[in-house]
């Protein structure tokens, strides 16, 4: 009796685990409520999703959405897209409010822009609700030198046809900012911009900078417009610097070579004492050996000494009297 008991307890619980598994695999409450929705799915078609790792409830969910809405799509297009790794809800969101925006989007585009990675339901909602995008500090030099920062609200939209393999924000966002510099670069004052800051918005439209892009731009507004500092002038200042050290380093220059021949004409000199007094020194030895030879007498020697003596004392006369004539006069 035991082992019967224990047997039958067994079987129920069997029998439990197998009804679990066999809804699990057979969503019939999921089929009932399709069926109910008019939605045509096969039992069978919902077990084989569950074997194909496809979760029935969001295609069956997404079917009977876009079926209320009146779109003509099947159980097949919905799973062969969520193989594909996109988001089926997000592509049957984006198909009822394109259509009820009567914005042509089909299915086919849909899943393209959803796969390239764009969120497709945003993208139709900036279609119907222009999004404003707003740039960073964009920093130009007009003409006089003078900086200017401004900041753009742009206002976009976007381009249902090009979502596939436009550009995106970021490029709008620089193509905007290169429009800007261009802009200020071109005015022949800061006053200028300052005064008509749609001269800037007038420009940067005219270039055509949402070409290639997801984004249709509807308008250019500038928020505002700070003046920064004076770039001319502080690139006269570093000019001003910089010739100022290159006049230093020629001056420097100059004075080095000045020294240089200075010291130059000092060598030369001292040579040119030591010459002398190197002739100075050979003077005796000339005389001795005019002694030696005949050539000089002793009278001649002396006459010699009177001469130099004589010569002597000229010369002191001849500075004390300019020594006296320079002194100042008693009264």
């Amino acid at each position: 009796m035991e082992l019967e008991g224990v047997a039958l307890l067994f079987v129920v619980f069997a029998g439990i685990i197998l009804f679990f598994i066999f809804l699990y695999f057979v969503p019939i409450n999921l089929w009932i409520t399709a069926l109910f929705s008019g939605v045509r799915v096969g039992l069978f078609e919902l077990v084989f999703m569950r074997i194909r790792k496809v979760p029935p409830r969001v295609i069956v969910e997404s079917l009977i959405t876009a079926t209320k809405a009146g779109l003509k799509l099947t159980s097949t297009e919905l799973e062969t897209h969520y193989l594909a790794g996109g988001n089926v809800p997000n592509v049957i969101r984006a198909l009822i409010s394109a259509e009820k925006a009567n914005i042509h989007l089909d299915f086919k585009q849909a899943t393209a822009i959803d796969l390239a990675g764009r969120d497709v339901f945003e993208a139709v909602q900036i279609s119907v609700n222009p999004k404003v995008i707003t740039t960073p500090k964009v920093a130009a030099v007009a003409a006089d030198g003078i900086q200017l920062i401004a900041i753009a609200r742009v206002t976009v939209r976007a381009a249902i046809q090009q979502l596939v393999g436009g550009a995106g924000e970021d490029t709008i966002l620089a193509r905007v900012g290169e429009g800007i510099v261009t802009a200020i670069g071109s005015a022949k004052s800061h006053k200028e911009v300052l005064e008509n800051p749609d001269k800037i918005s007038k420009v940067v439209l005219s270039r055509g900078l949402d070409a290639g892009t997801a984004f249709q731009i509807l308008s250019i507004d500038i928020a505002d417009v700070d003046v920064g500092a004076n770039i001319g002038a502080k690139l006269q200042i570093d000019q001003a610097s910089a010739d100022l050290k290159v006049a230093e380093a020629k001056a420097e220059e100059r004075r080095a070579m000045a020294v240089a021949l200075e010291q130059e004409m000092k060598a030369k000199a001292q040579e040119a004492r030591a010459n002398v007094i190197q002739a100075e020194a050979e003077i005796p030895k000339a005389i001795a050996d005019a002694f030696i030879k005949g050539n000089l007498g002793v009278m001649d020697y002396y006459r010699m000494q009177n001469v130099q003596a004589d010569t002597g004392m000229r010369q002191s006369i001849s500075d004390s009297g300019k020594g006296s004539s320079n002194a100042p006069k008693k009264d």
